[in-house]
């Protein structure tokens, strides 16, 4: 039973630090990049809102108009 093998100890440890900060890198151009695609979604977004806004806004201006002349006409018929 002399045969038995001695382990080796184990070699030095491989730098990956290289393939870390490549990898950050690239998430990090990623994320800018998608920013600025759906940046362009955001602006259009808040004027979609604005003018739903508007229209909401120009309804009710016509919803008490039409209740104005409603009422005025009822009055004149009362007469």
């Amino acid at each position: 039973m002399d045969d038995t093998e001695t382990p080796e100890p184990p070699g030095p440890p491989r730098p990956n630090s290289g393939v870390v900060l490549g990898l950050v890198a690239l998430a990090l151009v990623l994320a800018v990049g998608f920013f600025y695609l759906t940046n362009d979604d955001r602006r259009d977004r808040r004027a979609e809102a604005v003018t739903q806004a508007a229209a909401s806004a120009d309804e009710a201006v016509q919803a008490m108009g039409d209740a104005a002349r409603n009422a005025a006409d009822d009055l004149d018929r009362a007469r």
